[in-house]
């Protein structure tokens, strides 16, 4: 039985400063640091929006979003603080313009990756709790994965939707551990 960590959107543009900054999103750096680091993990992946500059989710082209994570441009690279070197695959999401890309299994190999590494098990963290995060996790589950969201390592937008994010994961049998 193997497990992965996944390592949602740590990027600038989602962190404090960026283009979509969740409060406190730097804050949950060195916890993921500290769980990639652990060996508790047969896999480390992490994710990144990496989205076309026509993307179909920014508000100049009518969506809910201010433009954030352009390929290639700075906002869009993982954050300089996150530790790289125990992150055995980066995988990008968000690229097709017509769809959010919220999950990190939409429109990727992820999926297909965990399966080559006979994943059973998953623990998800990163930005945004109610978005990414949550998608992802959602997911994993019906890829038929254990799914563990570790709060400490995950921050959200806004309390409300965060909140029930957290209740949606939980009524879907997501295991949510509280910040340690």
């Amino acid at each position: 039985m193997a497990t992965a960590l996944l390592i949602i959107d740590v990027q600038n543009d989602f962190t404090p400063g960026g283009a979509l900054g969740v409060p406190e999103g730097d804050e949950v750096i060195d916890r993921i640091n500290e769980l990639a680091a652990s060996y508790a993990f047969d896999v480390v992946v992490a994710t990144r929006d990496w989205h076309p500059p026509d993307h179909g989710s920014f508000d100049e082209r009518g969506g809910p979003w201010p433009v954030h994570c352009v390929q290639g441009t700075h906002g869009a690279e993982l954050h300089a603080g996150l530790d790289r070197s125990h992150v055995d695959a980066v995988v990008d999401k968000g690229q097709d313009p017509q769809t959010e890309g919220y999950s990190g299994f939409e429109g990727t190999e992820l999926g297909q990756l965990l399966r080559e590494e006979h994943v059973t098990a998953v623990t998800v963290v990163g930005l945004a709790t109610d978005y990414c995060v949550k998608n992802t996790a959602l997911d994993a589950v019906k890829e038929g994965l254990l799914v563990t969201v570790d709060m400490a390592a995950a921050r959200g937008v806004a309390p409300d939707t965060t909140a029930a994010a957290i209740e949606e994961l939980q009524a879907a049998g997501v295991i949510v551990r509280e910040g340690e």
